[in-house]
């Protein structure tokens, strides 16, 4: 069953508030200041998609007009949907509150304030029936807005037929690059790493997005301690950082949410992507999956990330109340 709905008599509580004129949600803007607050119920959602994670949320909080509010133990965030950023959306309530409380919380809020029907989205497939349950009118897919999602053990060892030339891409790394390094992202490289940025030109045919991820990525960079993230550095001699990559660890899934290199220096992307997975199952043993997260509709990410050969697609989906 799921976690978050509950018995009748909660959804009777729940038709009480709906008859107030004033709704309990209090939506903030949601900040770095945040993160201590948001983190537990984060921590606790039922889903491994991006979404329920700090850096799925702050370094996107700008462009998806992200909001929050907790109440009764339950964290509620509002935004916009992942295709259509002009539609006010709520994504799962995360929480004590039952799901249908929630839901009619969030019904009653959207009445109050004139929002019309109300809509969730990137909502994770475990959660879509539970919704139909409830009276949910309209269950569209979001196709482009899936994670992918990875064996840990794959990425770090890249054994197999289907990546051998990925393998052949880190073995040409390591020949042409006797000497690199991979270091671990401490605030002593952050002035590296920015300038690595700076420097790095965006890929030809310029990806959806990419102007506003840089400035997110560069934002990471300007408050890196305040994330909880972890992050390591690939360098190699007389040239310094080619590649670095930054995740995020919740249970058994380790969501990587920056991944840049040097696109002249061979092997460098593949190289960071495997010694990064490598890195991170030696130091937390109980990691099962890597999350790599969202092609947001570019073809070259997609590319990208099916070339890997995910073990699941994490699908999402607009829910219409």
């Amino acid at each position: 069953m799921f976690p978050y709905i509950r018995s009748s008599e909660t959804y009777d509580s729940a038709a009480i508030l709906r008859r107030r004129e004033v709704s309990p949600l209090r939506f903030e803007p949601l900040t770095i200041a945040d993160i201590p607050a948001i983190r537990p119920y984060l921590n606790a959602a039922p889903s491994r998609t991006c979404d329920f994670t700090i850096g799925g949320l702050l370094m996107w909080a700008d462009y998806f007009n992200y909001t929050y509010a907790i109440y009764d133990g339950t964290l509620f965030v509002k935004g916009v949907t992942e295709n259509d950023v002009t539609r006010t959306a709520f994504s799962l309530p995360v929480g004590k509150l039952g799901l249908d409380e929630a839901v009619e919380l969030l019904r009653d809020y959207c009445r109050i304030n004139g929002l019309g029907p109300l809509l969730f989205s990137a909502i994770p497939a475990v959660a879509v029936e539970p919704l139909r349950l409830l009276g949910a009118r309209k269950v569209e897919p979001l196709e482009e807005w899936s994670d992918y999602l990875y064996e840990a053990d794959a990425l770090a060892s890249l054994s197999g037929k289907k990546l051998s030339k990925k393998r052949n891409h880190v073995n040409r790394f390591m020949i042409d690059n006797p000497g690199y390094e991979l270091l671990p992202l401490t605030p002593g490289l952050i002035h590296e790493v920015r300038k690595f940025m700076r420097d790095v030109p965006l890929p030809s045919g310029k990806p959806a997005l990419a102007d506003i991820e840089r400035e997110q990525v560069m934002r990471v960079l300007d408050y890196y301690d305040a994330y909880g993230f972890t992050g390591v550095v690939l360098k190699v001699p007389g040239r310094g950082i080619v590649a670095f990559s930054v995740g995020e660890v919740i249970g058994d899934t380790l969501y990587v949410h920056i991944e840049k290199m040097a696109h002249d220096v061979a092997g460098a992307g593949e190289t960071v992507n495997k010694l990064f997975a490598s890195c991170m199952l030696g130091t937390v043993p109980h990691l099962r999956y890597i999350n790599r997260e969202e092609a947001v509709g570019d073809p070259g990410l997609r590319n990208a990330k099916e070339s890997y050969h995910p073990c699941m697609l994490l699908g999402k989906y607009n829910v219409m109340m």
